[in-house]
């Protein structure tokens, strides 16, 4: 049956291609989802499948075959991100300031064809598909929380995603066995100082010096604090402060991201953003407000439901297509799922000719990777339903 969906979604790549250009087209960002989640709700009617509506922009469709037996999930995002688009490619974002940067529109995609070659196989199989389609990953707190909250996961026994991964050659798969994205935190820090004219900075204190002490010192708690066999990240996004090139702020603002896999690293990493914030703003006569925002958590892949996901790519596409990869530090919501219920989650390369990363505004994916990628998704819940037990 593996080889019949792979021959199938081939024969189905102009449609998929299709439908990932319309959503590119018209990108939603978090929370604001609406017409995506429109479109999503209608195709799954029209193909047949029970749509309840969740965690405001979110579906949960549900495709029964034959009585008994297990149920399945298998999840898509939804959302774009707030960015504007670059380049002149025919399917050129549509919408101010929004553009799918990340590869959401191909998940989307690859879901619907799914859906729709499992549901032509609804008389061959027992037990239930659910598909999740996910509002907000890209903002935390994300969707994943208010979706299994409203039920996304009631009943549910496994579940499955996948990333089309720029970094990763066309048709290749691979996941991580445990931890194999990391938890990803905010933080803002407010430096507070004393105003005053540049030409006379001993009557002010100045919050952009100290600052800038705050950024250098802080770069000490990932080469001295932490465990070097433990990986941490500890990066700055923005600094904010000054209105004209004469006059010392009263404040500087400043925010980041910490990345880490182990709860005690993190625990870690937090403590001493603070108390090196505040100490080094105080020793320039300045003090620092620090927030910290637990981000999603790990992403922890369960090994049985890892492996035997990675067996059916392997049966799809040969044994060289699965490829060993690394724990990336990026954040991922579907960690949510995979703390309720066993299941994986996976990286599908989508890179080959590609030019710009994800998150950049000139970024594309390959999109030959889109129908190999709807036969991996199909092809877990249909093998996961066959098993025994």
């Amino acid at each position: 049956m593996l080889e019949e969906l792979r021959l199938e979604m081939e024969a189905m790549a102009g449609r998929i291609i299709g439908r990932r250009r319309d959503f590119h087209r018209r990108p939603e960002t978090a929370h604001n989802e609406f017409a995506t989640s429109a479109a999503l709700r209608d195709f799954f009617l029209k193909t047949g499948l029970s749509v309840a509506a969740m965690a405001g922009t979110g579906l949960r469709a549900v495709l029964d075959g034959r009585p008994g037996g297990r149920t399945v999930a298998l999840r898509t995002d939804i959302d774009a991100l707030p960015l504007a688009e670059e380049g002149d490619k025919e399917y050129a974002s549509t919408t101010p300031g929004a553009c799918h940067a990340c590869g959401h529109d191909g998940h989307m995609a690859v879901l619907q064809a799914a859906a729709e070659a499992l549901a032509r196989r609804k008389d061959r199989f027992r037990g239930r598909v659910v598909f999740l389609c996910q509002p907000a990953e890209e903002l935390p707190p994300g969707g994943a929380k208010p979706m299994i909250e409203a039920g996304a996961l009631d009943g549910v026994e496994a579940i499955f995603g996948l990333h089309l991964w720029q970094p990763m050659p066309t048709g290749t798969v691979g996941a991580v066995r445990g931890p194999m994205m990391a938890q990803s935190d905010n933080f803002r820090i407010t430096v507070a100082g004393r105003g005053g004219h540049a030409s006379m900075p001993h009557q002010a204190v100045d919050p952009i010096l100290a600052a800038a002490a705050v950024v250098s010192a802080l770069q000490s708690v990932v080469s001295r604090n932490v465990d070097p066999l433990q990986p941490a990240v500890l990066s700055f996004g923005t600094i904010r402060g000054g209105t004209v090139y004469n006059i010392i702020p009263g404040a500087v603002e400043l925010s980041g991201t910490v990345r880490t896999f182990d709860p005690d690293v993190q625990a870690l990493m937090k403590r001493r953003l603070v108390e090196i914030a505040r100490t080094t703003a105080g020793s320039f006569g300045a003090e620092a407000e620090v927030e910290y925002e637990d981000g999603y958590p790990p992403l922890v892949n369960d090994a049985a439901e890892t492996d035997f996901a990675l067996a059916v790519a392997a049966r799809l596409f040969g044994g060289k297509s699965v490829v060993p990869i690394r724990p990336v530090m990026g954040g991922e919501d579907f960690a949510y799922y995979l703390r309720e219920v066993p299941g994986a989650f996976l990286f599908f390369g989508a890179g080959d000719g590609t030019r710009f990363p994800h998150h950049h505004p000139g970024f594309d994916l390959d999109e030959k990777a889109l129908p190999s990628a709807a036969a991996l998704l199909a092809g877990l819940a249909l093998e996961y339903l066959a098993r025994p037990g």
